[in-house]
């Protein structure tokens, strides 16, 4: 007799097609971690393989062959930082069979996928999430119900796409003239957001999924055609949702500046096109680069984010977390150097402004050469933001003689600047930002289940000592070495205990 299911927590799915089931599998991909068992449930030819397939593929790495395992038993892959185990139960004659196959240690070291779980009769893992799959009202349609325990629950509400989105996304696609594309993943963000590539027939787009409330599209959409007007590279928006968070956005391909300067691009020639980006949006007068209503990057916001550090990383290496009057004075520690920001006049910040997020379009002239992704939390703040955000980059090192050679550049295209105020706020929005990242980078972990960012830790905590240096943040460097001095300032434990 097949076991039930955990039942602690059920979510139950009408889909109405193949397509359908592959957005809910991707949205369990989404959600999933090292050490996961998700057990797929339902009669022969109910869809298990098909969930399967399109989990695999929709975990970083592109689409592959993903050959059923009903005669090997076992089908392994190693998808970006994730080692997948597919196992196919349905010949196996004992449940003790399974050591032979390596499944405990399959347990710890990776995700496992299972079908025919029932075959385990005990040894099949508590813990773990359930998917039974059952025809539906329809020929193709079926019915899923997810259950799981632990943290499950949360960790599928937050994932994206919701599966109750499913059937609303296809609709989105299906009205837009792309229900038949080939649909494959692209990397994904530390937000909410998931983005995949259509393709049909050699015609592409993006799909960016970006689920309410957390998410919100405007912004982007907004941004993307400001950008445009004033002859950036932004994505063309092609079709948009914005009441369910869906947007259809040109593609601009493959080649980041990550993987140009991965593949041996001249730093020179790609820093100096990101450069000439920012140039080209403060040499407009303010009033033409800032659109009406956009937020300020104010000090009030540029405290919140700092005290990220104070929120999230302070509690997780010390153990408690940090009372009213410490983080009062870690405000008070700013206040000079935040009011210094005041005297250059404003630009428009992207914000997120990094190799990770502009794209390397040589096709195209002049300033059009530097594609823009990231932009959704532009706002109106000091022209010095995007510069270091590019130069003192959180997750790769960026040379001293080619930051010194980049700062060049934008002081030259400005001689009239007030370089002096320019240099301090550079310095004193580098603290803010290291400041910032170390606690979301620490949040992303405990928060999110999503570990991979704090490996980045130890760099960004190099890069705020060195920001620390200037006279005018000696009161945060203060604050830290008495509340975060250096022998704590490590990695955080993954699991939100400290150590």
């Amino acid at each position: 007799m097949a076991m039930e299911p955990v039942t602690d927590a059920a979510l139950t799915i009408d889909l109405s097609d193949e397509a359908a089931m592959r957005s809910l599998a991707g949205a369990v991909a989404d959600a999933a971690r090292t050490g996961d068992v998700i057990a797929l449930w339902g009669d022969l030819g109910a869809g298990k393989s098909v969930f399967a397939r399109a989990f695999i593929n929709a975990l970083p790495g592109g689409p592959e062959e993903v050959p059923s395992p009903t005669f090997t038993l076992l089908q392994t892959y190693e998808r970006g930082d994730l080692m997948v185990h597919h196992f196919d139960l349905y010949r196996l004659e004992a449940a003790e069979d399974v050591v032979e196959l390596g499944m405990d240690d399959a347990f710890v070291d990776g995700v496992t996928l299972i079908e025919w779980p029932d075959r385990l009769g005990p040894r099949l893992p508590a813990g773990r999430l359930d998917v039974r799959i059952s025809q539906g009202d329809g020929e193709d349609a079926r019915q899923v119900v997810l259950a799981g325990d632990g943290d499950w629950p949360a960790r599928l509400a937050s994932g994206s796409p919701m599966p109750e989105r499913a059937a609303t996304l296809e609709a989105f696609l299906q009205h837009n003239g792309w229900g038949d594309a080939e649909r494959g993943p692209l990397a994904g963000d530390a937000s909410f957001r998931r983005y995949d590539r259509l393709d049909e027939d050699g015609r592409r787009a993006v799909l960016m999924d970006a689920p309410p409330p957390e998410e919100d599209v405007r912004p982007f959409t907004q941004i993307a055609r400001h950008l445009i007007a004033l002859g950036l590279s932004a994505p063309d928006i092609l079709a948009e949702d914005t009441e369910n968070g869906f947007l259809l956005i040109d593609d601009l391909g493959d080649r980041t500046f990550t993987r140009e300067l991965a593949a041996g691009g001249d730093e020179h020639v790609l820093y100096k096109a990101a450069v000439d980006v920012l140039v080209h949006l403060y040499r407009l007068p303010t009033g033409e680069a800032v659109p009406p209503g956009l937020a300020a990057y104010d000090e009030d916001l540029l405290w919140r984010e700092a005290s990220l550090l104070v929120d999230w990383y302070l509690p997780a290496v010390r153990g408690e977390a940090a009372g009213e009057a410490e983080r009062q004075a870690f405000r008070d520690a700013w206040a000079a150097g935040f009011r210094r920001l005041r005297d250059l006049p404003p630009a428009l910040v992207l914000r997120d402004y990094h190799v990770d997020n502009l794209m390397w379009l040589p096709e195209r002239d002049g300033v059009r050469a530097c594609g823009l992704l990231d932009f959704q939390d532009a706002v109106a703040g000091s022209p010095a933001y995007d510069l270091m955000s590019l130069l003192e980059d959180a997750r790769r090192d960026v040379a001293a003689d080619l930051k010194a050679d980049m700062r060049r550049h934008y002081r030259d295209a400005f001689p009239n600047l007030d370089h002096a105020a320019f240099d301090d706020a550079f310095q004193v929005l580098a603290a803010q930002r290291h400041a910032k990242v170390i606690g979301i980078f620490t949040r992303l972990c405990h928060r999110d289940g999503k570990a991979d960012y704090l490996v980045h830790i130890p760099r960004v905590w190099r890069l705020l000592e060195d920001a620390l240096a200037h006279p005018l943040l000696a009161p945060v460097a203060a604050w830290l070495d008495k509340h975060l001095p250096a022998g704590i300032r490590r990695i955080p434990p993954a699991d939100g205990a400290s150590t």
